[in-house]
């Protein structure tokens, strides 16, 4: 089985972001880069098909020259090769553009399935997935938690409001990955080691053939208002301070 996964660098969850004082985006500096969580479930699902059915897995990613790291963290949990688009006209570039980059870098490789994760925690925005497979003019379905596949028949369940539903399509297909869908493995070491000989295609624009066109861009970012200063009910006589904790729940709070 020929299977595609698509990664993104995102910042560490844990990681103290800081906005430009322009507002033109994040401070860079100081701050971890890692896989996109959600992608670790679509990387591992692939593996996953890939022990059941035999095969190969390609990462396949955009972004900077450092993405080409978690690009070597899918390699060393298992994956075969990669391909990474690195151009300075795709660095934060919107849904559409990147999903085009992806199709075009992707076509060529004939997938039988190809993963995304269903959003990245960066941007929040949980289209380039949806976006790809219309390019590729593929049958989709997104925020999978369980996925099953037999000869080119595909079962795919997502949780909706209250229930399940499970969808069937057949191969090739696009899937995005949802938490639940499985438990991303941890890299070996003899993985890492053996990552590091696993061949990487760079590829830029221009080698892909593709112009990049915004459809989008970010006017400009706002950290969230600061909050105000908690309030210290003082006071010796349990009955008084309760009494001035419902007055300022009702009067300033207004929650009650």
């Amino acid at each position: 089985m020929n299977i595609v996964a698509c990664v993104k660098q995102v910042p560490d969850t844990e990681a103290l972001i800081k906005v430009k004082a322009d507002g033109s985006g994040i401070e860079e500096g100081g701050i971890k880069w890692v896989m996109n969580p959600y992608d670790e479930f679509g990387v591992e699902e692939a593996l996953k098909l890939k022990e059941k059915f035999g095969g190969e897995v390609t990462i396949v990613s955009v972004g900077p020259a450092r993405a080409l790291e978690t690009i070597r963290t899918a390699l060393a949990m298992g994956a075969e090769k990669g391909i990474h688009i690195s151009d300075p006209s795709l660095d934060n570039a919107d849904a559409y553009n990147t999903a085009k980059a992806l199709a075009t870098a992707i076509k060529g490789l004939s997938p039988d399935i190809i993963f995304c994760g269903m959003r990245a925690i960066d941007d929040d925005a949980g289209q380039v997935g949806s976006v790809l497979a219309e390019l590729l003019d593929l049958p989709s379905v997104t925020v999978v938690t369980k996925l099953e596949v037999e000869g080119t028949t595909v079962k795919a369940t997502k949780a909706i409001e209250g229930a399940q539903v499970t969808y069937e399509t057949s191969l090739p297909c696009l899937i995005t990955a949802a938490k639940g869908l499985n438990e991303p493995r941890y890299a070996s070491l003899p993985g890492i080691m053996k990552a590091k000989k696993k061949p990487v295609d760079v590829k830029d624009a221009a080698a892909l053939g593709i112009t990049v066109e915004p459809k989008a861009k970010v006017v400009k970012m706002t950290p969230p208002p600061e909050r105000a200063p908690g309030k210290k009910i003082d006071g010796a006589d349990p009955a008084e301070k309760a009494a001035k904790l419902v007055k300022l729940l009702r009067e300033e709070a207004k929650v009650i």
